[in-house]
């Protein structure tokens, strides 16, 4: 991301909203956020209010990469100091005590805090200007809750509409381009090392084999007593379009099948050509990093070609998908029994 200019102007400007209590949307290498205080419990229940999100659903803290973690966790693990030195700037939020100093407000009332410093530019820029570099931003995806992340200025304005700083939920966008990792960061939780070890909350770019290199041993999967994270619900990410998975050799197939019944199909592909029947397709590259950085925007893109359904060829399930399989399975939750019934036999 060398080449992203910084706004000097408009990065200061942002950060002295911040300062005030109000909301900025700012890019990072996974997804945009929508930013506040994190030690400002109204300025956190503003982007409660702007998004529609559950209350006791936790947000991530973003800090400066000379931000202190000690001022925000307790108890914090060896691990996790490894895990800081291997990977942050990067996509990978760790769940830590949370400090009794700091407001519930960002953890849906759980004694847990999610943590991570992002590595694009103009994110660091602002964590620098912002409270000298001292403060944290509770920033989760700059969408309305549960719909699909924005990894560009112009998905947040079409979610929130354009800044005003004097009023509406979003006083500023702070524009850094298309966000290179394009899914959210991976989630690890280290606040139960006694009792269970390190834990998987969701996965992402960082992958659970580099992390077992790291501290010497592989995540366990989530168990029930488990924090609440950031987009761990089972539906999420979701378009206005249905969503449904499709293996490849049923793809075609399936298409026909649609418009035979005058239903209209938006295909994801991987790899390149064209699917014959299709009102709208897209094709994104058949390689897992390539892939989530254009998912989002290609889900997007799909949703508003005005199709009955969107359909996704579904990626290879070997671990280096992981990430990206995971969003899919979400996206898709709710629109369960769509595609039966689109392609179901009229009389």
């Amino acid at each position: 991301m060398s080449d992203i200019s910084l706004d000097r102007k408009a990065i200061d400007a942002a950060a002295r909203l911040l300062e005030e209590g109000k909301l900025v949307a700012f890019p990072t290498e996974t997804v945009y956020g929508l930013g506040a205080d994190a030690e400002n419990p109204h300025a956190v229940a503003a982007i409660y209010a702007a998004k529609g999100r559950p209350a006791n659903h936790p947000v991530i803290v973003h800090l400066a990469p000379e931000g202190d973690v000690r001022y925000w966790a307790t108890d914090i693990p060896a691990e996790a100091r490894k895990l800081i030195d291997a990977f942050w700037p990067g996509p990978l939020t760790l769940i830590l005590k949370r400090a009794a100093h700091i407001p519930d407000a960002v953890s849906g009332g759980q004694d847990s805090i999610g943590l991570r410093c992002p590595s694009h530019p103009v994110a660091q820029a602002l964590l620098r200007e912002f409270k000298g570099g001292w403060g944290g931003l509770a920033a989760p995806s700059a969408n309305k809750f549960g719909h699909v992340s924005p990894t560009t200025a112009r998905h947040v304005r079409d979610e929130f509409g354009e800044p005003q700083a004097d009023q509406g939920p979003l006083a500023a966008i702070l524009d850094g381009g298309q966000s290179d990792v394009g899914i959210e960061s991976t989630i690890l939780d280290l606040s139960r090392m006694a009792s269970h070890g390190p834990v998987l909350l969701r996965p992402g770019h960082i992958s659970p084999q580099q992390i077992a290199e790291v501290i010497g041993r592989m995540p366990a999967l989530p168990d029930a007593a488990a924090p609440r994270a950031s987009g761990t619900l089972e539906a999420h990410y979701a378009p206005a379009t249905p969503v449904a998975l499709v293996q490849s050799q049923e793809l075609a197939e399936t298409v026909r099948q649609l418009g035979n019944n005058s239903k209209r199909a938006a295909v994801m592909r991987r790899g390149s050509g064209e699917l014959a029947g299709a009102s709208a397709q897209l094709a994104l590259p058949d390689e897992p990093v390539a892939y989530a950085h254009g998912l989002y925007a290609g889900l997007r893109e799909l949703d508003a070609a005005g199709a009955d359904i969107i359909l996704i060829e579904a990626p290879p399930t070997d671990a280096a998908w992981q990430g990206v399989n995971d969003r899919l399975r979400r996206a898709a939750f709710d629109s369960a029994g769509v595609l039966a019934s689109l392609v179901q036999k009229t009389s």
